[in-house]
C-alpha cells in the first residue's frame, strides 16, 4: 500500500499545476531586428540554445532589452507581439502580430541615447528580434516600430529536450523546448546511484551540478516560473556523453 501512495505522489508531481500559466497584461514597447533574412545570426546566444532549430525554436524568436532578459531568467519565454498601427500607421502591418520565445539578450548601449540606436538600454521594454519574425508585423525599411506586447503560454512540439555539456564533476546542462511558462525557475537532477541534488542556474538557460554522474542514468525534475513542475524519470541513459542532446516525452 505504501508503495501504491508513493508512485501516485510521483504521478501527482508529474503534472502538478496543469495550466496554471496566464498571460500578462498588455504593455508597450519598441521592436527592431536582427541576424538576417534567413535569421542565420541569430544563432547561439545569451541563453545557450545553440542551433535554435535543433532546441525547437527555429526563426521566431527576439533578444531581450536589459528590462526584460532578468540576467537569463526569462529565457525560453514566450511573447505575443502586435505591431501598435494606431501609433505608426507607416511601418506596421495593421492587426498583424507574431509569438516569439526569449533567446537571446539585446544589451544596452550607453553610447547612444534611449530614442536614438540606445533601444535596449534601460528602462526601455524591447525586442530585438529575428528578421523573419519582425517582418510578419513591420515593413523592413521602417527599421523600429512600437509594439503592443503580452506573455503568453509556449507551445512546442516533442519534449523538453537537455543538452549535457561540461566535464568529470561539472554536468553544465542547456534545457530548451520548454512548454508553459517557457523560463524555468528550479532544476532537480538525479543519478541513478544517487538521490535528488539541486541543480543552480550557471548562464542563460544553463543549469549546473557539480556530481559525478559519470555511468549513470539521469532524471531532472524543472519548475518552471508559474510554479509547475514536471519529472522526467531516466530520460538520458547510463551510456551519455557530454556534448550530446537527449530529447523526452513529457511537456508542460
Amino acid at each position: 500500500m505504501a508503495k501504491s501512495l508513493a508512485i501516485l505522489t510521483l504521478l501527482a508531481a508529474l503534472f502538478m499545476a496543469v495550466g496554471a500559466f496566464r498571460p500578462s497584461g498588455l504593455t508597450n514597447g519598441h521592436a527592431t531586428f536582427y541576424g538576417g533574412s534567413d535569421a542565420s545570426g541569430t544563432m547561439g546566444g545569451a541563453c545557450g540554445y545553440g542551433d535554435l532549430y535543433s532546441a525547437g525554436y527555429g526563426t521566431m524568436t527576439a533578444a531581450l532589452s536589459t528590462a526584460l532578459f532578468n540576467n537569463g531568467a526569462s529565457c525560453g519565454e514566450c511573447y505575443r507581439i502586435t505591431c501598435d498601427y494606431a501609433a505608426d500607421s507607416r511601418w506596421c502591418k495593421k492587426g498583424a502580430s507574431v509569438v516569439i520565445t526569449a533567446t537571446n539578450f539585446c544589451p544596452p548601449n550607453f553610447a547612444l541615447p534611449n530614442n536614438d540606436g540606445g533601444w535596449c538600454n534601460p528602462p526601455l521594454q524591447h525586442f530585438d528580434m529575428a528578421q523573419p519574425a519582425w517582418e510578419k508585423i513591420g515593413i523592413y525599411r521602417g527599421g523600429i516600430v512600437p509594439v503592443v506586447f503580452q506573455r503568453v503560454s509556449c507551445y512546442k512540439r516533442g519534449g523538453v529536450r537537455f543538452r549535457i555539456n561540461g566535464r568529470d564533476y561539472f554536468e553544465l546542462v542547456n534545457i530548451s523546448n520548454v512548454g508553459g511558462a517557457g523560463s524555468i525557475q528550479s532544476v532537480s537532477i538525479k543519478g541513478s546511484k544517487t538521490g535528488w541534488l539541486a541543480m543552480s542556474r550557471n548562464w542563460g538557460a544553463n543549469w549546473q551540478s557539480n556530481a559525478y554522474l559519470d555511468g549513470q542514468s539521469l532524471s531532472f525534475s524543472i519548475t518552471t516560473t508559474d510554479g509547475a513542475t514536471r519529472v522526467f524519470l531516466n530520460v538520458v541513459p547510463s551510456s551519455w556523453s557530454f556534448g550530446q542532446t537527449y530529447s523526452s516525452s513529457v511537456q508542460f
